[in-house]
């Protein structure tokens, strides 16, 4: 029974059934996706507070809220799903001016400690030649991109909901980001 119980936590977790490391305390961040389901994103607001409280003020704000995923990289193998664009609610996803702007705030590099090394890492974009440029947009990989170590802070990681993440398609759109502390 003891060698079952690491098996069956193991394919709960791929089905998006159990719930990560999640702790009494922990910054939760919940995304509902129309049509798909909910991810939901532990926050490391001890670890990257900035890039954190920024997040948090912006999902309190409604700031997601219909916004899509305007870059979901998959080939040629799986990378990452990005929102945070405020235009994408408007423009045509082919539209070359998105991601366009955020919200005109300059959140600096932090390293966290994390590393890009597993599916679910969530990280704050930024522009390309400024790492301390990030503001609202991030980015949730699909798989283990560690070469962005030391470049984009790393402020959490999807506990719920892989499979959600997994299927998301360019152009779906944010319901809701609401925070809860668990």
């Amino acid at each position: 029974m003891k060698r079952l119980l690491p098996l069956l936590m193991l394919l709960l977790a791929s089905m998006g059934l159990a719930r990560g490391p999640v702790a009494a305390g922990d910054t939760l961040l919940h995304i509902n996706v129309q049509g798909r389901g909910e991810i939901v994103i532990k926050l490391y607001t001890r670890e990257a507070p900035k890039a954190t409280a920024h997040i948090i003020a912006l999902a309190k704000s409604g700031f997601y809220n219909g916004q899509r995923f305007y870059r979901v990289i998959r080939t040629p193998r799986p990378y990452l799903a990005q929102l945070g664009a405020a235009d994408s609610r408007t423009r045509a996803m082919e539209d070359p001016v998105l991601p366009g702007e955020g919200t005109g705030t300059k959140i600096p590099y932090e390293d966290s400690g994390y590393s890009h090394d597993a599916a679910g890492v969530v990280g704050l974009s930024h522009q390309a030649t400024d790492k301390n440029s990030g503001d609202s947009q991030f980015y949730m990989l699909l798989a283990p991109a560690k070469f962005l170590d030391g470049n984009y802070t790393v402020f959490g990681k999807v506990v719920e909901g892989m499979s959600v993440l997994q299927s998301l398609e360019r152009g779906d759109t944010v319901t809701s980001a609401t925070v809860t502390t668990d």
